[in-house]
Order: C-alpha cells, then sequence, then structure tokens
C-alpha cells in the first residue's frame, strides 16, 4: 500500500504542477507493485546516466519525490514465483524445452478425430506427469527462497523518521533511497550507504566484508570529507546536501560520486565512502549513513547470480542423438503411411477394407495415408524419451549429493566442503583435457613467510629464520596427527554469539586458531551465551605462528643497531652526517611498516582499533612531549588518505620548512660492508602468538624521541601487544618483517600512523595520500610527511619489473650518489634473480623526495580527478603515475610461499591421467619455473623451452624454431600436418619424450594475436606443460578462451582469487579455491574446493563416475525406448499400417512412464564400474572419459541396432507361437509387453558393473508392479477399450506354461548376442577399465602385486620406446638439472646443493639462430 501511495503521489504531483518529465528523472518502478511481485531486474537501467540521492526529508519533500522517490525500495526477492502466477509461469518456462513442446503437439493431435490413436486422456498423462515433477522441485525450491527473503526483510534497522524527528526501528524492506540509517557495533548493514558520521575520532568505520565476499580481515571506510571534522553525530534536520553517484553496478571495488552542499561546494566520494549491504559493523559504536542503493540495486544483489547454467558436452551430444530419433520416428511413420496407402491401394474395390464417408464420399488412399502419417507419430511417440531429461535432472541431484557427501572433501580447519554450484556439469567432469591453474594460493598455501631481503645492495639470508621455518613444519606435521580428531569434535560445541559492541565475532564453524609450536589445543571460536567468560580472541587473517614469528639476520641486526639518536642529534655545533647505508636501512623498514593498509588491532580487546587516543596511558617524560602529543590529538582532518584523497601541502609543517636543511642531503658515502664479523649476543625470539608481542630485551638508552634528552624505560604499555589486520599477505609479512627488527607499526588513523622505532622512539608519519595497488600499476604507495625531515616522502613498493623501470637515470658520469644508486640497482637485481630461481616472491622497495611545490602541483591535479564521476580511475591512475616516477632504490624482499599439501602428487595422477596442465601466474620466469618443479608440472627430464621475445617478429620466429627442434625428437612425419588442420592428435610423449613451454607475459601477449594463434597452439600441443609468467588477468582468459574454441577441448580452470575470476568462467569448467583471498572466485565458479589436492578425487574419481554413469543411463533410455517402439512397428506389418496397437493404451503408456524408469535412475546414481582406490591408483583409467569411449557415434548405432534385433525377437517369437491359434489381439499383446520388460530390465543387469540390494530391489520392484498393475486392470477394466478389453487375460496367461516357455527363450534369444559379447570382451579383449575391475575382487597382497605389474608395464614400454632414445641423442648439449629440493614441498632454502639430474633446458636467445641447451645457473650460497 505504501508503494501505492508512493506512485500515486509522485503521478499527481506531477499532474498538478504541469510538469514534465526531466532529463534527470528515472520513471517510477512499477514492477514493485504487481500482485504477483516479480523479481528486479539483475540489471538496472536507469534512464538517466547518473543517480541523484535527495534526503528523505520534509523540507525537500519536493525534490525527493522527483529524484530519490522514484528508486526501488530495500524489498529483495530472489524467487521466480507467487502463489498467482506459479502456475503459467512454470508452465511458460517448461514449454521452452522443444521436447515438452513436441508432447505437447502430440496432445493437441490426439484430439483431432481423423489422426486420433488414443484416448484424448491417456495421451496427456505422460506429458502431465513430467510437467508435474519438474514443477513440484522448482515450487519448493522456491519456497525456500521464499522464506530466507522474508527472513531477510523483516530484519530491524535503525531509521530517521521525518514525522517523529528521531530514529525509529523500521524493516529492512521499508528502507528507501535517501534515508538515514544508524547502525551500532555488529549490526549487518541493510543497504548500501554513504558514510557521514562515526563515533570514531578519527572518523574511521570497521567494517567486516566475509559476508559479501568471504574475507574476514577488517577494512577500514571513512567519512565523507568535511563531515569527520563535526563533534556531534550528523543532524538529518540540517543536511542540506544532495548527492550525484553513478548508476547502480556490481562492481564492488568501485564507486564514483561527488557530495554537493547547498552553496554548491563538491566533495568527491569513492569506495572509501560506501558502506556495501551484507557488511558487518566492526570496532565502531555507532555510525550514520545516507542510502545511495536499495534492494535490488545494491552491489550485493547486483553480484547475487546464483547457480550458473551450463550446458554438458554430454547432454550437447545427447540432443544431437534425440534429433536422429526424430529423423528415425519420421522415417518409420511414412513408412506406415507409403504402406497404408498401398494397402489401401490393393483393395480398393472392397467396401469391408475402404469404409466410406456417412455422406458416401470414398477417401483416397493417398489422403488416408497422410491421416495414418499424423496417427504412427502418436502411435509411435514413445521414440523420443520424454522422461529423458527429467531423469537426467533427477541422476544429477544424486550425484551431487553424493559428491557432497564425500568426507574426503571436508576440510576440518576450514570447516568447509565442496560446494557445487553448477547443478547439470558434473558429467563434464570426468572429460576435461587442458587444466589452467593459478598458482598463488591455488598451489601454494597463500601463506607468505618474509624469507630474504637486500638493503642498499647487500643480500641478507636469515640463515636462523630458515632453520625456524623447517623446524615448523615438523611440529605442525606432528601436531595435527595428535590433535586433528579432539580438535574436530571440540569445532562442534560452538555456540552462536551474543550481539555485543565488544563481542568477538564468531568465524566459521569449526575455524580454529593457530596452532602452537607448543603443541597447545586450539582454543574454540568464541563462548557461549551467558558463560560469563571472556570471549576467546579470534585470529587475524593471515596471523599465524608461520607468518608472525620473523627471526632476524643477525649481520642485518648488527647495522641496525647503528640507527641511534645521536646520528641525527647535531652535537657541539657540528653536524654529523650518517652513512648512506644506514639511512637506506631505515627508510627501508620504515617502508615497509607503513606502505600498506593494515589495521592495528589489540589481542585483549579484539579487533579494536588502536588509535593515537591511546597514548594517553604512555609515561610522559618531559612538557615537550606533552605539547606534542596535544598537537596530535587536536590534528584536523581535511582529505582522505584513499587514492581519491588530498591533503593540504602547507598542513602540519611551518610555511617555510622549505628553507630547513634535511640530513638526507649531508649525507656521506660509507665504504661497502663486505664482511661483518659482528654478532649480536643474542637473537630476540617473537612470540609464538597471533598477535604481535614486542620483546622486552630493548636497550633503555634507544628509547630516545627527538627533540627530548630523556629516555624512555621500554615499550608502552598498549603497544606491547598489538594484532594486525591485513588484506593481503604479502602485506602481513613485511610488517611482521619490521616488527622484528623493532620498527613496529603501532597506529594507523586517516590522517596519522605511529611506527615505534626501537632506537628512535615512536616516530608520527602525518599520512597525506595512500595510493592503492591496481593490476595497471602494480605497485603501491603512500604519501607522508617525514617526522625527521619535514619533507613530503613518497614510499613505493611493487613488481621489480615495474619499479626497475621507474628508478631515476644515472649516468655514469654523474655524482658519487648517482653512481653509487647504479652499483645498488645492479646488486638488487642479481639479488632479484637469485630469490626468483629459488621460489621467491619478490618485491622492490623505493622513495622519493619531493617539495613543497612539486607535491601542491601534483595535488591540483589529483583534486580534478577525485571530484569527476566519469573515467574517475583513469584519471587516478594517470595521477599516480605522475607521481611515482624518479623513485630511489632502497632494496628488495624475498617472501616465500610453500606448496599446499599434496600438490606435486596432484600435478602427476593428472599428468597420468592425460590431462596437460597450464600454469598462469603473475609471478617472474625464474619463481614460476622453480614452483613448476617443485609441484612436479615440469619434470627433470623434461625438455625445456623459454619464449622470451620483445617484438612480434621475434616471437614468430622463436615459436618456428622450437616447433623444428620438436619434430626432429619424433619420427612421426604426419602428426604436425594433421595438427595444422584440426589441433587435435598431438604428438605422444612416449615417441618424442615430455616437453615444457615456459613463455612471458609479455610474449604472451604476441602469441595471442590473431596471425600466431595458431602456430601458438601447435607449439603447445606438443607440450605436456605450460607455464605463462606475468600474465594479466585479461591474458589468463583469452588464453583458455583461445584453447577451447580451438582445440575444442574440455578445459578447467582453477585460482582463488579475483584475478582468477575472467578465467573462472571462461573455461568449461570452473573450480575456485576457498582460500585467504575471498570468496570471489568461489562466487564465480561452477565447484568450490577449499584444497588443491581434492581436484584429483573430484576429476579421476567422481569424474569418471558420473560420465560413466549418464553415458549409460542415456544410451539405456534410447535403447528401452526403440526396442519397446518397435514391437508396435513391427505390428503395422500384420494389420495393414492402420495405427492399431496390440497393446492397451495403459500399458503402452505405463511401461515407459512407470515400470521402466526407476532402474536407469538407480544406475546413474549408484553405478560404479571400478572402486575410488583403483581409479586413484591408476589415473590412467580416467583417459576414457576424455575420449568418450563411453558415448560416442558409434557406440549409439550399434546400441540402436541391437535394439533393433531385440524388438525383432521379442515380437517374432510369440508371434510364430501362436500362428495360427485364435488369440484376440491383447491376448497376443500381453507376452511381447512381459518378454519385452524382462529384456529391457535384464540388459540393465548385463550392462551394470556393480549390483547392490538396491539394485535388485528396485528391478524386483518393477517386475512387481508390472504383474500387479497387469492383474488389477485385466480383473477390473472390463470395458475400459472397446470393442476389445484386457479382461482377465493376465490371470490366463499365469495359467498357461506355453506363456512362461515363450517369455524365458524370447529373453534368452534377445540377449545372447550382448551377453555374448560382454563375456569376450572381458576375456579376450578386455579393456583397461575392466582389467582394473578385476583388481577389487583380489586379496590386499594379490592388489599391490598386480598394481605394481601394471605400472611396471607401463614404464618399461616408456623406456623401451626407440623415439625416446632417439630424441635424447638428437639434443645433444649439457645435461643437467635443477636443484632436488625443488622437488620438496618446501621450494626455498638458504642454500641448495645443486645435484645432476637427466633434465635439458633450452633457452632461446634472439642472438642465436641455433637452439642450444644451456646449463641451469647454480644458487648461490649465503
Amino acid at each position: 500500500m505504501t508503494e501505492l501511495l508512493q506512485w500515486a503521489r509522485h503521478h499527481w504531483h506531477r499532474l498538478t504542477s504541469g510538469r514534465t518529465q526531466d532529463e534527470d528523472e528515472r520513471p517510477y518502478n512499477y514492477s514493485s507493485l504487481l500482485v504477483c511481485g516479480g523479481k528486479s531486474p539483475q540489471t538496472p537501467k536507469p534512464a538517466g546516466k547518473h543517480r541523484v540521492v535527495i534526503p528523505h526529508l520534509q523540507c525537500f519533500r519536493d525534490e525527493y519525490e522527483r529524484f530519490s522517490g522514484t528508486y526501488v525500495n530495500n524489498r529483495i526477492r530472489t524467487t521466480k514465483y507467487t502463489l498467482l502466477n506459479f502456475v503459467p509461469r512454470n508452465l511458460f518456462e517448461q514449454f521452452h524445452r522443444a521436447a515438452n513442446l513436441y508432447f505437447l503437439f502430440l496432445v493437441v493431435l490426439n484430439w483431432v478425430p481423423l489422426v486420433e490413436a488414443f484416448q484424448k486422456e491417456i495421451t496427456m498423462l505422460p506429458l502431465v506427469v513430467v510437467l508435474t515433477i519438474i514443477a513440484i522441485k522448482d515450487g519448493l525450491e522456491d519456497y525456500r527462497k521464499y522464506k530466507i527473503d522474508k527472513q531477510i526483510n523483516n530484519l530491524i534497522t535503525k531509521v530517521y523518521s521525518r514525522k517523529e524527528k528521531k530514529y525509529i526501528d523500521c524493516c529492512w524492506k521499508h528502507v528507501t533511497v535517501g534515508d538515514f540509517i544508524r547502525l551500532s557495533c555488529n549490526e549487518i548493514i541493510p543497504a548500501d550507504m554513504v558514510l557521514l558520521f562515526s563515533t570514531d575520532p578519527d572518523g574511521i568505520c570497521h567494517i567486516e566484508t566475509s559476508g559479501l565476499d568471504g574475507e574476514s580481515n577488517l577494512k577500514q571506510r571513512q567519512v565523507v570529507r568535511g563531515f569527520a571534522e563535526q563533534d556531534s553525530e550528523v543532524d538529518p534536520e540540517k543536511f542540506s546536501s544532495r548527492i550525484e553517484c553513478e548508476s547502480p553496478n556490481n562492481d564492488l571495488s568501485r564507486f564514483r560520486g561527488f557530495l554537493e552542499h547547498s552553496n554548491k561546494e563538491r566533495v568527491g566520494l569513492s569506495k572509501e565512502n560506501l558502506l556495501l549491504r551484507g557488511c558487518t559493523i566492526r570496532n565502531t559504536e555507532a555510525v550514520v549513513g545516507i542510502v545511495v542503493y536499495a534492494g535490488h540495486e545494491t552491489k550485493a544483489m547486483l553480484n547475487n547470480s546464483g547457480p550458473r547454467y551450463k550446458r554438458s558436452k554430454l547432454e550437447r551430444r545427447a540432443n544431437t542423438d534425440v534429433l536422429w530419433c526424430v529423423l528415425l520416428l519420421v522415417v518409420m511413420c511414412l513408412t506406415g503411411a507409403l504402406g497404408h496407402g498401398i494397402w489401401l491401394s490393393r483393395y480398393e474395390n472392397m467396401v469391408f477394407f475402404n469404409i466410406p464417408e456417412p455422406d458416401g464420399r470414398v477417401i483416397s488412399p493417398v489422403l488416408t495415408g497422410f491421416y495414418v502419417f499424423w496417427t504412427m507419430i502418436i502411435l509411435l511417440q514413445v521414440l523420443i524419451p520424454i522422461s529423458l531429461y527429467v531423469s537426467i535432472e533427477i541422476v544429477k541431484l544424486g550425484q551431487i549429493y553424493f559428491i557432497q557427501s564425500d568426507v574426503d572433501f571436508y576440510n576440518e580447519k576450514m570447516d568447509s566442503t565442496i560446494q557445487c554450484r553448477a547443478l547439470n556439469i558434473t558429467e563434464d567432469l570426468g572429460q576435461i583435457q587442458y587444466l589452467f591453474s593459478d598458482k598463488t594460493g591455488t598451489l601454494t598455501e597463500n601463506k607468505m613467510v618474509f624469507r630474504r631481503c637486500s638493503v642498499a645492495g647487500f643480500d641478507y639470508c636469515h640463515e636462523e629464520n630458515a632453520k625456524r621455518l623447517e623446524s615448523y613444519q615438523e611440529a605442525v606435521f606432528e601436531e595435527d596427527e595428535g590433535t586433528d580428531t579432539l580438535s574436530g569434535s571440540l569445532s562442534n560445541m560452538a555456540k552462536p554469539r551474543t550481539h555485543g559492541c565488544r563481542t568477538v565475532p564468531r568465524g566459521p564453524l569449526g575455524s580454529k586458531s593457530s596452532t602452537h609450536l607448543s603443541g597447545s589445543i586450539p582454543a574454540l571460536g568464541s563462548s557461549g551465551e551467558g558463560s560469563g567468560e571472556v570471549p576467546h580472541s579470534r585470529q587475524a587473517a593471515f596471523s599465524s605462528p608461520i607468518e608472525t614469528d620473523v627471526v632476524p639476520d643477525t649481520r642485518l641486526l648488527d647495522k641496525f643497531s647503528q640507527i641511534t639518536p645521536q646520528l641525527f642529534t647535531p652535537l657541539d655545533g657540528t653536524t654529523q652526517s650518517p652513512p648512506l647505508e644506514i639511512l637506506y636501512i631505515l627508510d627501508f623498514f620504515i617502508a615497509l611498516a607503513i606502505c600498506n593498509t593494515v589495521v592495528v588491532s589489540a589481542p585483549n580487546q579484539p579487533r579494536q582499533k588502536i588509535g593515537l587516543s591511546s597514548l594517553s596511558g604512555m609515561p610522559i617524560k618531559s612538557l615537550e612531549e606533552i605539547k606534542n602529543i596535544f598537537q596530535k590529538l587536536s590534528v584536523r582532518r581535511s582529505s582522505s588518505p584513499s587514492l581519491a584523497g588530498g591533503k593540504d601541502p602547507t598542513s602540519g609543517a611551518p610555511c617555510a620548512f622549505v628553507s630547513r636543511i634535511s640530513f638526507f642531503s649531508r649525507t656521506k658515502l660509507s665504504p661497502p660492508m663486505e664482511d661483518e664479523s659482528s654478532q649480536m649476543g643474542e637473537s630476540p625470539q617473537a612470540d609464538n602468538s597471533a598477535c604481535c608481542t614486542e620483546t622486552e630485551a630493548q636497550n633503555s638508552a634507544l628509547g630516545l624521541t627527538i627533540g627530548s634528552a630523556e629516555a624512555l624505560d621500554g615499550p608502552p604499555p598498549l603497544a606491547a601487544n598489538l594484532c594486525y589486520e591485513a588484506e593481503s599477505p604479502d602485506e602481513a609479512a613485511l610488517v611482521y618483517a619490521a616488527r622484528a627488527y623493532h620498527c613496529t607499526l603501532q597506529s594507523r588513523t586517516p590522517e596519522q600512523v605511529m611506527v615505534d622505532f626501537a632506537a628512535l622512539g615512536s616516530l608520527t608519519f602525518q599520512l597525506l595520500h595512500i595510493l592503492p595497488f591496481d593490476s595497471v600499476r602494480k605497485r603501491m604507495s603512500v604519501v607522508v610527511r617525514h617526522p625527521l625531515s619535514k619533507q613530503v616522502v613518497v614510499y613505493t613498493k611493487g613488481a621489480d619489473s615495474v619499479i626497475m623501470e621507474l628508478l631515476s637515470v644515472a649516468s655514469p658520469d654523474g655524482t658519487n650518489l648517482e653512481k653509487h644508486q647504479m652499483i645498488i640497482r645492479e646488486k638488487t637485481q642479481s639479488h632479484l634473480d637469485e630469490y626468483a630461481k629459488r621460489g621467491l616472491r619478490t618485491l622492490c622497495i623505493a622513495k622519493k623526495v619531493m617539495s613543497d611545490a612539486e607535491y601542491a602541483e601534483w595535488l591540483r591535479n589529483h583534486f580534478l580527478a577525485e571530484t569527476s564521476i566519469d573515467n574517475r580511475e583513469e584519471l587516478l591512475v594517470e595521477s599516480a603515475m605522475r607521481l611515482e616516477n624518479k623513485l630511489t632504490l632502497l632494496g628488495a624482499t624475498g617472501i616465500e610461499d610453500r606448496l599446499q599439501e599434496g600438490v606435486p602428487e596432484t600435478i602427476e595422477a593428472l599428468h597420468k591421467a592425460g590431462i596437460k596442465i597450464w600454469m598462469l601466474t603473475g609471478d617472474k620466469q625464474e619463481t614460476a619455473v622453480n614452483i613448476a618443479y617443485a609441484c612436479k608440472l615440469l619434470e627433470p627430464e623434461d625438455k625445456l623451452f623459454i619464449l622470451n621475445s620483445q617484438s612480434k617478429g621475434a616471437c614468430e620466429m622463436l615459436m618456428s624454431a622450437i616447433l623444428k627442434e620438436l619434430q626432429k625428437r619424433t619420427q612421426a612425419p604426419p602428426e604436425p600436418a594433421s595438427l595444422r588442420k584440426s589441433f587435435r592428435r598431438p604428438p605422444d610423449p612416449q615417441h618424442s619424450g615430455r616437453s615444457g613451454l615456459v613463455i612471458t607475459g609479455k610474449t604472451l601477449e604476441f602469441a595471442l594475436q590473431e596471425s600466431l594463434q595458431r602456430q601458438f597452439l601447435e607449439l603447445t600441443a606438443w607440450c605436456q606443460a605450460v607455464v605463462c609468467c606475468r600474465a594479466t588477468p585479461l591474458q589468463k582468459s583469452e588464453v583458455v578462451k583461445l584453447v577451447r574454441n580451438h582445440l575444442h577441448v574440455m578445459t578447467l580452470a582453477i585460482g582463488d582469487g579475483a584475478n582468477d575470476v575472467s578465467m573462472i568462467q571462461v573455461a568449461d569448467i570452473g573450480i575456485g579455491v576457498s582460500g585467504q583471498e575471498g570468496m570471489q572466485a568461489v562466487m564465480a565458479s561452477d565447484f568450490a574446493i577449499s584444497r588443491f589436492r581434492h581436484l584429483g578425487k573430484l576429476l579421476l574419481v567422481h569424474g569418471h563416475w558420473c560420465y560413466t554413469r549418464l553415458s549409460n543411463m542415456i544410451l539405456y533410455f534410447f535403447y528401452k525406448n526403440v526396442a519397446y517402439v518397435n514391437l508396435l512397428f513391427w505390428y503395422q506389418f500384420f494389420c495393414g499400417f492402420s495405427g492399431t496397437s496390440m497393446t492397451d493404451y495403459w500399458v503402452l503408456i505405463f511401461f515407459n512412464l512407470l515400470f521402466t524408469s526407476v532402474p536407469p535412475i538407480i544406475y546413474g546414481v549408484l553405478e560404479k564400474d571400478v572402486s575410488a582406490e583403483t581409479l586413484l591408483q591408476l589415473p590412467e583409467l580416467y583417459q576414457s572419459g576424455q575420449q568418450s569411449e563411453a558415448y560416442l557415434p558409434l557406440t549409439f548405432w550399434i546400441t540402436l541396432l541391437d535394439a533393433f534385433y531385440q524388438s525383432l525377437v521379442c515380437f517374432f517369437v510369440p508371434y510364430f507361437t501362436y500362428q495360427g491359434s485364435d488369440i484376440d489381439i491383447f491376448t497376443f499383446g500381453n507376452p511381447l509387453n512381459t518378454a519385452a520388460l524382462f529384456i529391457i530390465l535384464l540388459h540393465l543387469v548385463i550392462e551394470s558393473k556393480s549390483l547392490t540390494w538396491i539394485h535388485m530391489l528396485v528391478m524386483v520392484g518393477s517386475i512387481l508392479s508390472y504383474f500387479f498393475f497387469a492383474l488389477a486392470f485385466g480383473a477390473l477394466c472390463v470395458t475400459c477399450n472397446p470393442p476389445s478389453n484386457p479382461y482377465w487375460i493376465m490371470q490366463k496367461h499365469m495359467l498357461d506354461p506355453v506363456f512362461y516357455l515363450v517369455c524365458v527363450l524370447t529373453t534368452c534369444i534377445a540377449l545372447l548376442p550382448r551377453f555374448l559379447y560382454r563375456v569376450l570382451q572381458g576375456s579376450v579383449f578386455p579393456s583397461p577399465i575392466l582389467r582394473a575391475k578385476c583388481f577389487d575382487r583380489l586379496a590386499p597382497e594379490e592388489r599391490a602385486e598386480a598394481l605394481k605389474k601394471w605400472r611396471g608395464t607401463v614404464k618399461i614400454n616408456q623406456v623401451a620406446s626407440p623415439y625416446a632414445r632417439q630424441s635424447a641423442a638428437q639434443s645433444g648439449g649439457t645435461m643437467t638439472g635443477p636443484s632436488a629440493a625443488l622437488a620438496m614441498k618446501s621450494t626455498t632454502a638458504c642454500a641448495v646443493e645443486q645435484e645432476n639430474l637427466p633434465t635439458c633446458e633450452t633457452v632461446l636467445d634472439l642472438g642465436c639462430s641455433e637452439l642450444g641447451a644451456l646449463k641451469m645457473p647454480e644458487p648461490l650460497a649465503c
């Protein structure tokens, strides 16, 4: 009623005012007024380009009705149906299927008297049953959605009432655009709204987005600039601004708009000011915002696409075969029509056969034949399996149920199992030929561990930290064995949390905190209600002990200890110049600590932000410190710290501060320290907890603050225990590394970042800007005002390939500082190459010092970019790139990302299964190659080709050279020719030897161009593994699309992050890994798993089963329908092709609909041709699905021929038995039906590889139901089908021995060829599947011996291949190999011993005309 009044008021106001619709005005949404509901469109279509939001207040009443009043409200509806539209809409959707339309046509056709074959009601029965079953399924699913929608719509929130002038309780469904909403801590945000007020003194609101993207770490949102300075809560009645923003869209990472005050002043809005529906308020007492998007126009709802619908390869094949059945039906009906016409022509003068019409007119044989054609269509309609599609849906639901019930997919640590989000492509899991995998988080743990760093050209290998990692691995392995069972039982005891501001949010059911090295049992996620105990702290993301506990390098720590206040304090009127290396170390660790978006919280009050206000508890040493504290607390915000934010260039510093002499300009070059022998007496050990505990072994003499001669006694009490909430594991690893060196990030506000530097005390950096990371720039930067130099400094971290290009150009003839920078650059680059070869993820750290004038000029241009709505992202990126140039290199970091458990074994099994695996990653070439060796994507004996070029022409030449080299290694010349034509016949690796290809992102860009695509695909077809490094998300999707469309193969893409979404959506099957990078990949996927190793069983076992079951079931449906329909067809030859049936119509309909429908469904759900254990031990068996052996076109036609033969036997054995007798038509048809039932059911028994009691129960049930129906129908139906009727026919036959003889003889003769074929196939020429099936019957000892012989045979065949020997002789060159340590789970080590393994790596250089095999460089020992 409220919506109706709004609509009426809106149009009445327009009519009375005589106003026409403006350009910016949106038409009213009529869909919300429909009684039947109707889901709002997935993608809103606004009339204007932008959205204008007017406050829902009395003073804006007219303008509100014009703009905000026309938008949809916050009511959501994910259901498709209502009580009124369920029947018509469901029927409308079901009749989109061609099969249903076909049977509807037959129903209508049977109502035509001239072609009527059955009773009108009988023809309708199959269609009605099928439609009813699907309608019930759809209705139950929709009702479940309705209950969830009702629960969400009736949630309560605080909305400002313009009548009562206060906030009142209101249901979510009544919230509209322009409403002011007040939320408290732990409340869920009901709609997308712009943040106008926060009780946080810094104007920050912390939100948890786990309900939106699965990420559990906190994120900061900021009050709109200009509102944060208000001392009291925003008063809606005094709000006089309006908001203009972009139209609703599903981009979660973007929000563009501005807030315009009454004085026409504009303030830019970004995603940092937007609170999204579905997120939860954390660490903030209360917030106030104004709604800009509601209901189905919120970003969360626009991203809620639900289960994806894809059509599987097998279903497409079945649709093709259905068309063949239609053609077969037309041929049979034409035969009947032609036969009836010929038959009437022969007896045209005999009135008995050619009865005239009531008016005396005789119908010609041609017209009668035309009528008979349509009669035959109705009679033989069962040839098209209407129940096939229903059965396929039921079988797939059963298969999904068993996949999700598999306990092997359960991850206890995450309390999650596999998710099947696409309900209709399970069989495609058994036909995968190409697998495209991300690296980070998919093959690896995504637990970033700080391993090494290079500062000012010196490498620090952190040997003690490497030993700590090895000991941690052993301790965790031992602990996991002893505590998994206990912690699993405890995890089920967690109860829902109570809602209070300081209540600890509970993680997923059964989530566990990180286990300690001491072997303690993980704590529960939360305490029960009313227990009175303090809730346990929820573990922050990326904060396991392996990530947080960093042991410092003794050499670097020794140099670090030289940083003292005396270096920067004038003594006796003289100025001391600190060594340049010490300044580099200082800036390096400052950059690690502040160049991020990490949120600092306290462990004793979980997820409570630590801000500058907490400094009141610190000991005060001097009046100057008191003055500094008051200055810190009185800082006023002038801008947002995000990329869209800006700061006053002169704020917080005197106007003449440029004239101050910085100690950075008074530095001198220090001699290089090659051999440092000084060691720290004792390295501080980091605490094992997830929170950062500062060591108490600090020297109090190093605690001086600049400007004060007094020392602090130790770290502040509130800074002693800190927890870090990071948005990425890389950020967390670097912050924890800085903390290990006593450079501790203590607090972060929108204005300032405080770092506790052990030697210099607390340094407070004024935060001017944060330029976040993006895939274009591949770096992030922070702009701060340095507390020591008072200069504007830009700290940047990013990919080495990008940072190196942004460094200031130094000439060899330049100053000593420029020459020193060139030396640092060269040494750092060599260190980066070494890190990459060890499989480490590398980042470069750099800085830039700006003058006030330069910063002010940049800020003016940046402000124009941040206040624009159109092309804001592009303008902001350009602005950031203008700032990030002429950088000074400080150093680099190497972070280790360990392989997940079971990844090498899984990839090895998938290789044996014939699946070609491509690794698509954004990492460096060396890192990607080493990870590929470690996870067994590349084998030591592989011939490795590296494709790296800088131009399209060079790329083409390199690919041609590699192809020639590969063709020399095989003696099969026809292979490449056929490959160029169809791309479907890659060479056998047994004949040519395994090959691997590594291609860089720049070269991949050339290879994906249309002119080089075929050559690139031909090259990759010869390689068993391909590694694409430095690949962008767009390139990942283009590679998958190229392979899928041109090679016509089944593809699978797996990833865990938002950068993998496009690749996942393009592939035939997309799999998301629910790891530490949120749920974007999971939400876009068809299946979601928690570990990569689960992919092995999903494909090799469940994929094989699903494909085999469904293939055989579909073939069985075609077989039984053709076999039964042909009985009617053969009878037409003995009844003048008149369309008469020898079976009662009810028996005819129920035969396929009831008596023979359940057994194939049970077969499709429960059939197991080979056990799961055998399928995992013999991955080669998966290749049968890749080649579609179970459902080939030849198999289909052989099945139809067998059906024709069995129908001939089933018809003519009873025919010759009863020939010359006086039995009636139904008495002749009864043994045909009975024999057909036994033949069809026993045919399924022959095809089944595993028979359970469920199979037998269903078989017996089908036979009993048939006889029960026949007996009851024969006893009760006296005049059901006059003039003939089935009265007492079955009763008489059951007393006749001939009936039993006919049934037995017919069944045996019909099934004998099929039975003999299966016997010979299993004994004389068994397939690999049948051979493996025999293993399941053996005793454990015999089974192990048989498997050993199987593998030995395969290995002997591979080794004895003459092609392999010849290719080895032709390859030549030095045979060297990567480190043996690369095959271990830990992909890196401080010092690695090189072994000579039979591996040949071929590196192609533009300067070389011939291919050469070069020895892989030895890793340098520390």
